[in-house]
């Protein structure tokens, strides 16, 4: 059997037919496996769903509780079979819930890594790498200039900032699932122990990830609604990237404005969003951390997806590993 036959692009998203299942689709299907919460992967209307519980209760509050006709609980590691097709579900690092999903039919196995990272994060499990005959990767960071800083450096600045500048409130543009709770999360690993005020479009999220037993440390609204009074001086608040610029933000004692993403290695996108202080916490692997992946698996093949596909793939042909983009359409960088 050729991977193509097993796994192949529809307008939909990845198709298996001998599975009758998509991977991520972009449009309502049947049958949707999801690898993780957001939005680009994740989205409402399937008929049936696959994914791990957290996943699924994620897009729960997200989209309310009829997002699906039905849906599948999946356990990481545990084979299911889909019209002889054996499933199974790995951590991918990416949030909390992600997964790679492994596809193994016809003695063939092909591994789609939904959105990964392998860098330390105390809200989510560790990637895990699955050796495999084809692998599936994304190319978020798919470029050498890509190299991510530990975020313990990165949150070392925001606290030294903090202190220098006690009079100013530093506002966090963190998005809702995932990064805003990574990033309260290294705040508490790196002792700050102080209550996080935190904007209500995230509350949902961060509660959710505290009952899952992801310790967050006090958390208060940063906000009580409209007119209300900012709390008190200088706190590090955490608020989505939108915010940084909204009037909500002018609430708040001299607002520092800070965006902790990926894409702040770019300076021109820091200065675009009118960032004071950019943080480079990505919910992404790094060029590195891709093409130690790639070796990882051990895959003869790979294929690159949304992100920058021709380096990745030029990277693989150089080093004797047969590839090619896959130029899915429908998925951005909401995790950024």
């Amino acid at each position: 059997m050729k991977p193509r036959d097993l796994l192949h692009s529809r307008p939909e998203g990845l198709y298996c037919p001998q599975g009758d299942f998509f991977i991520d689709p972009v449009q309502p299907v049947a049958r949707a496996l999801v690898t993780h919460g957001h939005a680009d992967h994740a989205r409402a209307g399937h008929g049936a769903v696959m994914a791990t519980r957290e996943t699924l209760d994620i897009m729960a509050i997200r989209y309310g509780a009829d997002f699906a006709g039905s849906r599948q609980e999946a356990r990481l590691g545990e084979h299911v079979m889909l019209g002889g097709v054996a499933v199974t579900f790995h951590p991918a690092g990416h949030v909390l819930g992600s997964a790679q999903i492994c596809v193994e039919h016809g003695g063939l196995r092909i591994v789609a890594s939904g959105d990964y990272k392998r860098r330390h994060d105390p809200t989510c499990r560790p990637f895990e790498p699955i050796r495999c005959d084809v692998f599936i990767t994304e190319a978020t960071f798919g470029l050498p200039v890509f190299i991510h800083p530990p975020a313990a450096d990165e949150i070392g600045r925001l606290l030294k900032s903090h202190d220098q500048f006690p009079e100013r409130t530093h506002i966090v543009g963190a998005y809702g699932l995932g990064k805003a709770q990574r990033v309260i999360a290294h705040l508490r690993e790196g002792g700050y122990s102080a209550p996080i005020p935190i904007h209500g479009a995230v509350q949902k999220l961060c509660e959710y990830y505290q009952a899952r037993g992801i310790d967050l440390g006090p958390l208060e609204p940063a906000t009580t609604g409209d007119g209300a009074a900012a709390p008190r001086a200088s706190p590090i608040v955490i608020a989505p990237p939108s915010a940084i610029s909204d009037r909500w933000s002018r609430r708040f004692a001299d607002p520092l404005a800070v965006f902790a993403s990926g894409w702040m290695r770019i300076r021109q996108r820091a200065r675009q969003h009118g960032v004071e202080l950019a943080l480079i916490i990505s919910d992404h692997a790094d060029w590195t951390e891709l093409t130690r992946t790639i070796v990882d698996t051990g895959a003869e093949e790979v294929w690159v997806t949304h992100g920058r596909e021709e380096a990745l793939v030029r990277w693989c042909e150089l080093n004797g590993i047969a590839a090619r983009p896959l130029h899915l359409a429908g998925y951005e960088d909401e995790a950024e």
